[in-house]
């Protein structure tokens, strides 16, 4: 097997156990070679021998996390590289140790909110997380096996690094209400967690708590890589739903609910009511706007109540891109480095990234964001209340059943826009970065090419009750002249 399966976008994921059936992928040897064909690339990279470097790692609370810790801490330690380990840590604490620690890398153990047998890589620099392009080439050296066995074992350093991360959240809290420690100014308020038995247990123990706050409703605080209460994720249904009924059971101030590794987050408000994808994008946008005329970055699949919102609302610039989160980020990076007021890069997904923190997507920086907004009298709902909501809303994913997955559904596409084009009720978006957009039946439908996987997801929003079914029923005979592509879903 070429390690280059094991490749993820940004990342490297594979299956680590066995105990769900699937054929082991990310096996010691995987582990060890890529490793070790990580620091060869970094030693080019950044022009500095092993034996010189200072690495970090870390792990979320997947089962198979100490067994892969161990082999990469040998295998950086065998490569003569410092290795700090810095044991059950969240992601965006892991980037920081390359701010903190001076480490010149950074490994994070997860595969974010993936199923429990999976596990993987992040790996970041001080400049953020590594491209794709980079990623292609470690796995090509770790198929050749690229090896430097260094004459002296590195040093082993343990480091509690979470905290002193949560530490500087609370002084973020703090620093913002000009208040001290001591002062609990979170006092009076309850806020439940809900970290789904991932990473995010510390965030209401070692940050809310410790500032006052009344905990008392929040759940699966506790780090269990079975995950046995609901999938780690805020896009999931069953753990927002869960987290709202817990808001309400206690009639807290806010829940907050965090992915596996805590990169991502999502909240629920003293309603019980989800803010999420376009709800949280437009609640952000409203707490980092600093400006009239300040760029907002999403990706392509916001809804046009957020456009109103940002550009309306705020008097902002709303900036519609691609889908995934390093697409968003580096558009952000690139409108800074032109000169504009760019703050805030976010996906519906729930990957927020601040340029005040180093444009890492970070749920738990965000979430405090939003706590400290709170502590000031804010009402989140306030804050809502002017962002216009659909009425209906969905996505379907079309597998493309032909080999050459990318040529089939570039052909669809470009079919779709002539179709789309010829009709007078439709209005294709010009300003459009990612497949064809088009207004029409009060609402507007989005198809779109999948990065890495062969489907053609189509999202779809409507302002009135029936008009997605309005959509369905004209686009049908159009998909069903494509015998490659499986609408079955669609049907």
């Amino acid at each position: 097997m070429s390690y280059a399966s094991l490749k993820s976008g940004t990342d490297i994921r594979g299956t680590a156990d066995s105990f769900l059936g699937n054929e082991v992928t990310l096996t010691d040897k995987a582990v060890n070679d890529i490793i070790c064909a990580f620091v060869c690339w970094l030693t080019d990279r950044l022009s500095k021998p092993a034996e010189n470097m200072k690495i970090s790692v870390g792990h979320d609370s997947r089962v198979s996390a100490d067994k892969i810790s161990n082999v990469v801490v040998n295998a950086l330690r065998n490569s003569g590289v410092h290795a700090v380990n810095c044991k059950l840590s969240s992601t965006p604490a892991m980037f920081m140790t390359t701010v903190k620690l001076d480490c010149d890398a950074a490994i994070q153990i997860t595969a974010s909110h993936h199923p429990s047998d999976k596990n993987g890589f992040k790996f970041f620099l001080n400049t953020g997380g590594l491209e794709g392009s980079d990623i292609t080439e470690i796995l090509a050296l770790a198929d050749v096996e690229s090896t430097y066995i260094a004459s002296e074992k590195g040093k082993l350093s343990n480091v509690d690094f979470m905290s002193v991360y949560a530490a500087d959240l609370r002084k973020l809290i703090c620093d913002s209400l000009n208040k001290k420690e001591e002062d609990a100014p979170l006092s009076g308020y309850k806020i439940v967690v809900d970290a789904g038995n991932g990473v995010g247990g510390f965030y209401a123990n070692d940050v809310l708590l410790r500032l006052g706050a009344d905990i008392s409703g929040s759940q699966f605080l506790n780090p269990d890589g079975t995950f046995p209460n609901h999938i780690p994720n805020p896009e999931n249904e069953a753990a927002m739903l869960s987290a709202c009924n817990a808001v309400k059971a206690v009639k807290a101030d806010l829940g907050i609910v965090f992915d596996t590794d805590v990169d991502r987050a999502g909240c629920v408000d003293s309603l019980g009511e989800e803010i999420n994808r376009n709800r949280l994008i437009a609640l952000a946008s409203y707490i980092v706007a600093d400006k009239p005329g300040a760029v907002i970055v999403t990706d392509s699949i916001t809804s046009d109540g957020v456009t109103d919102f940002i550009e309306d609302v705020l008097s902002c610039k709303h900036f519609r891109f691609r889908r995934g989160y390093k697409n968003v980020i580096e558009k952000a990076k690139e409108l800074c480095d032109k000169g504009e007021n760019c703050p805030l890069a976010i996906e519906t997904s729930g990957h927020a990234a601040l340029r005040e923190n180093y444009f890492l997507d970070d749920g738990a920086y965000l979430v405090t964001k939003i706590v400290i907004e709170l502590a000031k009298g804010k009402s989140l709902e306030a804050m809502l209340s002017s962002l216009k909501l659909p009425a209906e809303e969905s996505e379907y994913r079309f597998k493309i059943l032909n080999e050459d997955f990318k040529g089939y559904g570039e052909m669809v596409l470009n079919e779709f826009e002539k179709y789309a084009r010829s009709r007078a009720d439709w209005k294709v978006c010009e300003e459009n970065f990612e497949g064809i957009r088009v207004n029409a039946f009060d609402g507007w439908f989005l198809l779109r090419i999948s990065v890495h996987d062969p489907v053609m997801p189509i999202n779809m929003e409507s302002n009135s009750v029936g008009g997605i079914a309005k959509m369905k029923n004209a686009l049908t005979p159009f998909f069903k002249s494509f015998p490659d592509l499986d609408i079955s879903n669609f049907n």
